[in-house]
């Protein structure tokens, strides 16, 4: 399958590691010029042969920061993946144990840097006709005790999805958000990240903790999801293939979700 990206521009966002540096990889197989941003510029995201940017996105001086970069490198954008998200004030903790700066930074991080981003993007989208998508979670279709307001930013995540194919679909711009389960991305396999937490709290080996999550999570295909298999999904919504996609939310979970 041609998917037609070459000579396409894009920006992506979490680009350092996981999702978003598999993504980032990807796109620059396809030909696509990309604009990587993280907080922190990682190695692997230096060698990727995107054009780094270092920004926190939880900040609007962070989206000023990579937008200003991302126009001055590309001259205009064809794509962006609003990736970046979880964050360090992501806890497996309740409601009651959330304050308020936890809740800030997290809607901060995991929705307003993608309001910010597309907001700055959609003018050069409209004129190119081009496409976005939002990588959201299962969390906005399965509210977690912990962490509460996760998931509340990423159910307001798919609904800003929503809400921008609806009012921009007319002027040629396509909008779709991607919604993973469990990705095997340093979340999880971090011992000192949210995975490592969840084990802790749960009494857990992490290692054990890890090998139990397609049980405990009743994933039909017995694994969790590859960064890989997230980006060819994502990589397939940005392409002219999926033209007539928008407003979608794509799950990829491994059947996590039993609903319809």
């Amino acid at each position: 399958m041609k998917l037609n990206l070459d000579s396409k521009t894009a920006v992506v966002t979490g680009a350092s590691r996981g999702i978003g540096l598999a993504t980032v990889r990807m796109l620059i197989d396809e030909g696509v010029r990309v604009v990587g941003a993280a907080r922190t510029i990682t190695p692997e995201l230096k060698e990727s042969g995107a054009l780094p940017v270092s920004a926190d996105l939880s900040t609007a001086e962070g989206g000023v920061t990579l937008m200003e970069s991302a126009f001055a490198e590309l001259g205009g954008i064809d794509l962006l993946v609003n990736n970046v998200g979880a964050g360090d004030a992501v806890e497996p903790v309740g409601f009651l144990d959330t304050d308020d700066a936890q809740w800030e930074s997290i809607f901060d991080l995991n929705l307003l840097s993608a309001v910010r981003i597309s907001r700055a993007a959609l003018p050069s989208l409209i004129e190119r006709r081009g496409a976005i998508v939002n990588v959201s979670s299962i969390n906005s279709r399965l509210p977690a005790v912990g962490p509460v307001a996760y998931s509340a930013a990423k159910a307001a995540l798919t609904s800003l999805g929503k809400s921008l194919a609806e009012e921009f679909g007319p002027q040629g711009v396509r909008v779709n958000t991607v919604s993973p389960g469990v990705v095997r991305t340093a979340i999880w396999e971090d011992p000192n990240g949210f995975g490592g937490k969840v084990a802790a709290g749960a009494g857990a080996e992490h290692a054990a903790f890890l090998q139990q999550i397609p049980d405990a999570f009743a994933i039909t295909t017995g694994r969790i999801a590859e960064p890989q298999e997230v980006a060819s999904l994502i990589t397939f919504l940005l392409s002219d293939v999926a033209g007539n996609i928008t407003g979608a939310d794509y799950v990829i979970d491994g059947g996590t979700v039993k609903t319809v």
